[in-house]
């Protein structure tokens, strides 16, 4: 059976590459219609748009930095404005350092930045798709979470609590929109083979040591990560609400 998004209007955050270009291709594939943001890769987010082939009129590319709040408000109201509604949201921009931050050297802008692209940047997208989704009494939203915000991460420790923010809000919005038929699922990946993850790939130790964490002893591929996602956005799912659905090869295993 093949999962159809037909007449569905999406956007996705952090669509110009890795997971969330991967989401983007599927949902046009599924035949949604798809506006997606970048931050500076503009080159990128075009050859995404180019990808999707026959498709391609259906998918918008939009600059945009979702943790300014005007800058969602922008994205959200051009769905609505270039498809006339908006039943999906994807919330995946995000930005994970392959340095070391220990706590004691981590700095004040090191700690803001993370949390204002990888939480704040979910709340601003959310707070303006909600309305749209209420209106219609229909919606799906989608967090992409990390195995780093279910266990915490050493040296790492403001991308664990970005991530493990959006898995309470997560939670939360379940149980908060539920009565507006609104449904709020998180996805929560571990290693995913990205240009995010490439410093560690290219460092045979680290990559190695991670790879001994995994069962399956490889990194995930974008797509793996966008099917469930397409799953969650789709009416096989239509009675999950509230849950973080692990795709990580076995690294993490939760109940």
């Amino acid at each position: 059976m093949q999962i159809s998004l037909e007449n569905q209007v999406a956007v996705v955050t952090g669509g110009s590459r890795g997971i969330g270009a991967a989401t983007v291709k599927l949902f046009a594939e599924a035949g949604a219609k798809v506006v997606f943001n970048y931050r500076q890769a503009a080159g990128a987010a075009r050859e995404v748009v180019r990808s999707c082939g026959q498709h391609a009129p259906n998918v918008v590319a939009l600059r945009a930095e979702v943790s300014q709040m005007a800058d969602a408000k922008k994205l959200v109201a051009e769905a609505a404005r270039r498809f006339g509604r908006l039943d999906i949201l994807v919330a995946n921009a995000g930005i994970w350092n392959a340095e070391p931050a220990p706590i004691e050297q981590m700095t004040e802008r090191q700690w803001d930045e993370m949390l204002a692209i990888n939480l704040k940047g979910v709340y601003s997208v959310i707070h303006y798709a909600v309305p749209h989704m209420i209106r219609r009494k229909s919606g799906r939203i989608i967090v992409v979470s990390s195995t780093a915000g279910q266990r915490g991460e050493a040296f790492h420790t403001h991308y664990g609590a970005s991530k493990g923010g959006v898995i309470s809000l997560v939670k939360g919005l379940s149980t908060e929109l539920a009565p507006h038929g609104i449904l709020v699922n998180c996805v929560a990946p571990g290693w995913v083979d990205t240009d995010m993850c490439t410093p560690v790939v290219r460092n045979r130790r680290e990559h190695q040591q991670a790879l001994r964490t995994i069962p399956l002893r490889r990194f995930a591929r974008p797509a793996e990560i966008a099917r469930p996602i397409l799953f969650l956005a789709s009416e096989m799912a239509s009675y999950m609400t509230g849950e973080i659905v692990n795709v990580n090869g076995g690294n993490v295993l939760c109940g």
